[in-house]
Formats: structure tokens, sequence, C-alpha cells
């Protein structure tokens, strides 16, 4: 049995070639996000990051789609029969806290584990959906794949850290729009926009995804954890002095690591090196 077992149907796990691929199934509900959804993709989030087998994260969508983010329909039928969930019967403040929660060990994770994390979008992106993706490391989407905020639509403001991430990566004009007005956005205008790092036919979607998490997962891991370290730390706006500072830490580590060591040698020797990860 797969140390990676969600307890629920709505999440399927799998390993393999050190890359932990993570699918959202839902998709008679295009992988709306369930309480259940949450939880397990929360503690197999956690469980991934301290794993020394795993190099890389995939999350990707069953059925077509990637995530509409929040269950509407769900929260229509609530709201018309006037029976909250009993989760939603706690105290604002303790619904808040939950929130607060939820997101760090989702969004908050993706983005600052160790490790690369990739969104594979096979299809609609939405809402809390589209969140998570751009919580993730780098995005490869289908070709028929589309982003959408949506929030506005269903009068909400947003969660799951969209409003930073999007911010940093389109620009505050931009962002603003793209909340401001829920439109779609195509793969293509994706891709001009950075959100997308690269767009393929859907049919290979899975297979380019995991083979570009396959790579990295098979690469020099100390240095990754450390450039992406040093990439968020120049990502939150942090001041210049304090980046150089910390590349020049991460720098001077690397140096002393087996994987720089061969990878020199490997070097003159004009052969790849082969990256342990020490």
């Amino acid at each position: 049995m797969s140390a990676y077992a969600p307890d629920t149907d709505d999440l399927i796990a799998a390993v393999e070639g050190g890359v932990l691929t993570l699918t959202l199934n839902r998709p008679a509900a295009r992988n709306a996000l369930s309480r259940a959804m949450l939880d397990a993709l929360a503690r197999l989030l956690e469980q991934a990051e301290a794993d020394p087998a795993i190099g890389a994260i995939v999350i990707t969508g069953a059925g077509g789609a990637f995530c509409a983010g929040g269950d509407v329909k769900g929260m229509a039928a609530r709201n018309e029969s006037g029976e909250p969930e009993p989760i939603d019967q706690a105290p604002i403040d303790q619904q808040i806290a939950r929130q607060r929660r939820n997101q760090r060990a989702i969004s908050g994770r993706l983005h600052a584990m160790p490790k690369p994390t990739i969104a594979a979008i096979p299809g609609a992106a939405a809402g809390a959906g589209l969140s998570i993706a751009l919580a993730c490391d780098l995005r490869v989407m289908a070709d028929t794949a589309f982003l959408t905020t949506a929030f506005a639509k269903v009068g909400f403001s947003g969660d799951y850290g969209g409003t930073y991430f999007l911010t940093r990566l389109v620009g505050a004009a931009k962002a603003r729009e793209l909340y401001f007005l829920s439109d779609r956005v195509d793969a293509a205008e994706a891709q001009r926009l950075g959100l997308a790092n690269k767009v393929v036919p859907a049919d290979v979607l899975l297979a380019e995804a995991q083979a570009l998490a396959t790579r990295l997962a098979n690469g020099p891991r100390v240095a990754l954890a450390y450039m992406k370290e040093n990439l968020n730390r120049a990502f939150s706006g942090s001041d210049m002095d304090d980046c150089l500072d910390l590349e020049a830490t991460h720098h001077v580590h690397c140096g002393l690591t087996e994987d720089h060591k061969d990878a020199a040698k490997a070097f003159v020797e004009k052969r790849s090196p082969v990256f342990r990860g020490r």
C-alpha cells in the first residue's frame, strides 16, 4: 500500500520516479473543492515536504478540468434550504481561523516548500482552483484550458492567495482587471501574460508535466531548494541587501555539496552529472 493514500475518493495520489502526483477527483463537479479534498491535500503536502523520496509535486484534475474552486452549487443548495454545513455553524472567528489554516496548509505550503511544485491544468482553473495553481512554482496548461478568478461573479472577494500571486505575476493593474471583471483567460493569453510556463496539446498534458517534474526531481535538490527560497524572498519584495546576503549564504553552502562537486567534475570530464540531493 502506498504511503500516500488519501482517506477520501476526492483526491488521488501516485508516486513515480520521485514525483508525487495529486489528482483532484470530483469530475462531476469540475473538481470543486470539498472539505475531504482540502483536508487530504493539506495532509499529503505536509507529508511530501518532509519525505526525502519526493523531489517534486504535480497537482492536476480529473475529467478534463483542473478545479472550479469552491462548490458553488452546494453553497446555493444550502442557502436555499437555510441549513448550513455543521462546520459553518461555528462562531465567525473560528471559521476565519480555520480558513487561514487551510490556506496556509495548501497555497502557503505549495509556495514555500523547498521542492518544485507544478500545476498541470487540463481545463478550467477558477476561483480558489486558480489560486492553488498560481501558488505552484510552474504551470503547464492544455491548449484548451482557461483561467478565471470567477470570484466577482459569485459575490466573493477571493481566497487561497490568488490576489497575492496574481499581483506579483502580472502586475497590480492587470490583477485588478482579472479580479474585478472575472473574464476568462485562454491558454495562449495565459502564456503571454506569464501565467503559463508551457502550453501543450491536451492529450499530452500530464505526460509533459510529469516529465518536467521528473527532470526537477532528478536535479540538484539542495540547490533547487535554495533557489526557491532565494526567489521567494525576492518575490515577496525583500530588501536587495537581504536578498544578496541570502544568495551568498546559499551559494557557499551549495559549493560544499556532493552534487556540486560531482557536477564540477562532470563538466571537466564532459559527462552528465549524477545528482544525489546531498
